[in-house]
């Protein structure tokens, strides 16, 4: 089945996602940001550890379903008696309810700045290596 991925995960949140059914995730990394952008309510990700450059056949990760997708907009304001800098910076939130594990059969994009995108195959729990 063809996902959209999401890679370069923090095992702490893989292994968060594995023991729990339901969790929210921040992205901030510009390549899952722009992935995340075009994921909505009901859609199915697939997640990995591994970073974006190793993304190949058989990589392993988990498949969860979006249960919530939120967009925001954070606003940052410093400054003193010479100068004012603004930082303004996105993150998308996606609550996640894991569904099971999977391995990549293909992996169809991973361009940069473009939604990344695999063929993968669901694995019972005895193939997960």
């Amino acid at each position: 089945m063809e996902y959209v991925a999401l890679t370069g995960i923090s095992d702490l949140v893989m292994s968060e996602l594995k023991n729990h059914q339901l969790r929210t995730i921040e992205i901030r990394t510009p390549q899952n940001f722009f992935t995340a952008l075009n994921v909505d309510a009901g859609d199915t990700v697939f997640l990995t550890h591994t970073s974006i450059h190793d993304l190949t056949r058989g990589t392993t990760g988990l498949i969860a379903k979006v249960i919530k997708h939120q967009l925001s907009t954070h606003r940052t304001i410093t400054g003193n008696d010479m100068f004012f800098e603004e930082h303004e910076t996105m993150m998308i939130r996606l609550q996640l309810q894991t569904k099971g594990i999977a391995r990549i059969s293909k992996v169809l994009s991973s361009d940069v700045g473009k939604e990344t995108r695999v063929v993968a195959e669901d694995m019972c729990f005895y193939e997960a290596r």
